[in-house]
Order: C-alpha cells, then sequence, then structure tokens
C-alpha cells in the first residue's frame, strides 16, 4: 500500500485527515523530519494555523519537499497547507515553499470572517483531483485568506464568498484545495480518494 506523509509543522486537525486519508486507501503516517518525507510515497500539508510559524518550520525541510515533487510524489496541501505553496502571506512575515508564483492575501473586511462553513465549487477547469465531482457541489470552509495565484491556468475551482476566490489548484503532481475536503463528507472523501490514484498510479 502506498504511504502518505501529513507533514506536522505545528497545526490542529491532524487526526481527521489521516482518518480520511486511510479511508481513501492510503497508509498515512504523521511526519516531522526531512527523513520522513523522503520515505513518502505521497505528502499531505495540512490546515488549521499560522503562516509565519508553518513557513519557518517547512524551510528545514524544504529541499527535501521540492525534491520529492520535482520526482513527480503527489502532494496535497489543505488550506494553510495550500497557502504555504505560494511566496509570502499577508498574515504575517515569512517565506512560502514558493512552488507557485502569487500570494496569500484576506478576505475582504465586507464580510464575516473566518469564512465557517458549506459553500459551493465553481470549476473552471478539468482535473482528475475532481472527477465525479458536480459543478455547485458544496466543501467545507474555515479560513481568512485565500491564495492569489499569479498564473491562472493553475486555478481549477473558485468559490464566492465577498469575493470570487480561488478555492483549488492543481499543477501535474502538486494539488491544493482551500477548504477541508477531510471535513466535507462522502464528496471530500471522493477527492481524496481521486487524489490516492494520483499516487498508486
Amino acid at each position: 500500500m502506498a504511504k502518505a506523509v501529513i507533514f506536522d509543522y505545528g497545526v490542529g486537525n491532524l487526526l481527521s485527515l489521516k482518518t480520511a486519508l486511510e479511508k481513501a486507501g492510503l497508509e498515512t503516517a504523521i511526519g516531522t523530519s526531512a527523513k520522513d518525507l523522503a520515505d513518502s510515497d505521497a505528502i499531505a500539508l495540512p490546515g488549521v494555523g499560522a503562516f509565519t510559524p508553518a513557513a519557518k518550520k517547512l524551510w528545514a525541510v524544504k529541499e527535501t519537499l521540492k525534491s520529492k515533487v520535482d520526482g513527480g510524489t503527489p502532494m496535497i496541501g489543505i488550506c494553510l497547507g495550500l497557502q504555504l505553496f505560494f511566496e509570502e502571506s499577508e498574515e504575517g512575515p515569512g517565506k512560502g515553499l514558493a512552488l507557485f508564483k502569487g500570494k496569500t492575501v484576506q478576505l475582504p473586511k465586507t464580510v464575516k470572517v473566518p469564512h465557517m462553513g458549506w459553500n459551493t465549487l465553481n470549476i473552471v477547469s478539468q482535473n482528475e483531483l475532481f472527477d465525479g465531482v458536480a459543478e455547485g457541489s458544496y466543501v467545507y470552509f474555515v479560513h481568512s485568506l485565500y491564495p492569489v495565484p499569479a498564473d491562472k491556468s493553475i486555478v481549477v475551482t473558485q468559490t464566492e464568498y465577498g469575493t470570487t476566490f480561488t478555492s483549488a489548484v492543481a499543477c501535474k503532481n502538486i494539488y491544493g484545495t482551500q477548504f477541508h475536503p477531510e471535513k466535507s463528507g462522502d464528496l471530500g472523501l471522493k477527492i481524496l480518494k481521486n487524489f490516492a490514484k494520483a499516487v498508486v498510479r
């Protein structure tokens, strides 16, 4: 069975993601070191946390992470994990992984923040991560910021909340969701199963 490593950079909610990835068909461990990442068949960067301390912890394993991704290892970033794919964040100082050009910005002050609860996906480009996911499907969000990619071709879904924001990206073996698939019921599990298919092919 393919092994996914959830990299723990000091955020919460790891066990629900671990359980969900196991239901999706992946052997799953929580890792804290470059060696843990090196031994993985897939990598998950979890959500729920603050950008600055997470970026600092990721910096220590950045070269291993990039080497794995460049070698074709599938990686999924969820919420904060997605935001760390980019160069910087309005949430605080620190450098992201810069896998993609762009930055993370605050949701507008015209809406209640954090954006918490169910909202819909507008599918703007086809990607294997969303095979079998219908336009307008509901997923679960908990966030105050969202990514603004410089390259719009990586945007897979958008969502409306005070503005139209990027809610999922994909490029080759890198996938990211601003929503939490591990909290999105059967639909979220379907998305994680699609990720698992990308791992074992």
